[in-house]
């Protein structure tokens, strides 16, 4: 069983257990979080969209840190202009605890739907009646016309 889940603009896959390592996140060691499931593949095979809506991956930040550094460069030949930089980018590393954990929201109850007045009522039925005489009549219109000839293609000069 395995999740596909968004944080930071990015999708991660991950298993129960597995240890990943996203963006900053704010928050410290130790701490719980919650990301939105884009893909779930289980037992009973791949969901997406409203089969995943309210499922969530939970996780547990594990630790934060620095990647390696990069350099960056930047040259204007010509011109004795050259800049250094470096540049280390943040990163928080979580371990996966559950996936598709029971935290899915209860569908709100259906309310009955608003009577309308009589007088509403006895309009619906007349209102049909004519929609559907109309119907009636523009149909043989439509059938009595022919369909266009087709025009034969146009032959290539060689």
């Amino acid at each position: 069983m395995y999740a596909i889940f968004d944080n930071g603009g990015k999708q991660y896959k991950a298993c129960i257990g597995d240890l990943v390592k996203l963006e900053k996140l704010s928050g410290k060691v130790g701490d719980s979080v919650e990301f939105p499931i884009v893909l779930l593949s289980d037992e009973k095979g791949v969901q997406v969209a409203n089969e995943v809506a309210g499922l969530k991956v939970k996780a547990e930040i594990v630790s934060e840190g620095k990647d390696k550094k990069i350099i960056v460069f930047k040259y204007k030949p010509k011109k004795n202009e050259r800049k250094k930089q470096g540049h280390r980018q943040p990163f928080t590393t979580v371990k996966v605890t559950a996936i598709g954990a029971a935290t899915e929201e209860k569908p709100a109850a259906k309310k009955p739907a608003a009577k309308k007045p009589a007088a509403e009522k006895a309009a619906a039925p007349k209102a049909a009646a004519t929609k559907a005489a109309a119907e009636k009549k523009a149909a043989p219109a439509a059938e009595a016309k022919k369909p266009a000839a087709k025009k034969p293609a146009a032959k290539k000069a060689e």
